[in-house]
């Protein structure tokens, strides 16, 4: 039988699973990112650990159809990084130096893209070949699957959904040096940061305290029927929703999956994303289905070993 590995490279760990061809996980695991000295030591840390769970399971280099590697960064076609934010790299080739350290094949890809990929697979958009997926934790990422492949782009930046421009007048910096952009608005730390903006003029009654503000308690309160709070969720959803309608004109989902800490809110913060998106979505693309994510941590291991059995 054929198996193939994923592996999801995170700054904190490294999470890896051993697939079967048919697409069933078999084992997943995970061990530390070693972030020490330029992350040097991370892909062969990869290699010794894919190694010891080739002989563990009795396995040769014949019985692996490949590696898929998702990173936290833009990656070129040919498996090259100019640069990651958290692992320390500079230039990488991924794709040549793993290769090199296993002797088997390797497809490397965006982490968030990656994800995207796993969860038309297997999770939130299973059966669908079109997708959109935006992730919603500290930041906001995401990943566009048209026909069943990944859309990276020319510099494998493709699906950067958090750094659309939303609000042309804001004068608050992102995190990418930009101004307006979605990831200000609608990430968890964007979210707080719009209950702070308008409980800074509140006077009605709300469960909201200043103090102590976080996504969980603002949709928490969303679901106790606080209108300070689903006046935020509004804006939230106004300013998401608008943009997944702007993206859906240009690659024309059949679904769209939320995923992310944020997306534990369920579904009610997917009902305020599909009001405005459906306010603002192009007659061809009103058809489409809000999802929630379903994999969780495994949408990236799931997502790499799909890079390979595509």
């Amino acid at each position: 039988m054929n198996y193939c590995f994923g592996v999801d490279i995170g700054g904190t760990t490294v999470k890896m699973g051993l697939f079967q061809f048919d697409g069933e996980l078999v084992e997943k695991w995970e061990i530390k990112t070693n972030t020490a000295n330029g992350g040097h030591a991370i892909l062969p840390d990869i290699a010794e650990s894919l190694n010891l769970k080739m002989e563990h399971h009795h396995l040769t280099q014949e019985n692996i159809l490949g590696i898929g590697v998702g990173v936290p960064a833009p990656v070129s076609e040919n498996g090259i990084v100019q640069k990651t934010a958290n692992l320390g790299w500079g230039y990488k080739d991924v794709k040549h130096e793993l290769e090199e350290l296993t002797g088997i094949t390797v497809a490397v890809g965006n982490d968030a893209n990656v994800a995207a990929l796993g969860e038309m697979w297997k999770g939130g958009g299973l059966g669908h070949k079109n997708l959109i997926m935006v992730t919603l934790g500290t930041g906001v990422g995401g990943g566009v699957i048209v026909n069943g492949k990944i859309l990276s782009g020319s510099t494998g930046a493709g699906g950067e959904i958090g750094h659309i421009c939303v609000n042309y007048e804001e004068t608050e910096v992102c995190g990418c040096g930009g101004r307006g952009c979605l990831e200000q608005y609608a990430s968890a730390t964007g979210i707080v940061r719009l209950a702070k903006r308008k409980l800074a003029n509140e006077t009605r009654k709300t469960l909201l305290e200043k103090d102590m503000l976080s996504a969980k308690s603002i949709f928490d309160a969303v679901k106790e029927g606080d209108a300070v709070a689903m006046e935020v969720a509004e804006e939230f959803g106004r300013y998401l929703g608008y943009a997944l309608a702007n993206l859906a004109v240009i690659s024309d989902p059949a679904v769209i999956v939320i995923g992310g800490g944020v997306s534990k809110a369920g579904e009610i913060l997917i009902s305020y994303v599909e009001k405005y998106f459906k306010e603002r979505a192009f007659f061809a693309n009103t058809h489409v289905i809000f999802s929630l994510a379903k994999l969780g941590n495994d949408a990236g291991i799931c997502g790499a070993a799909k890079l390979v059995l595509n």
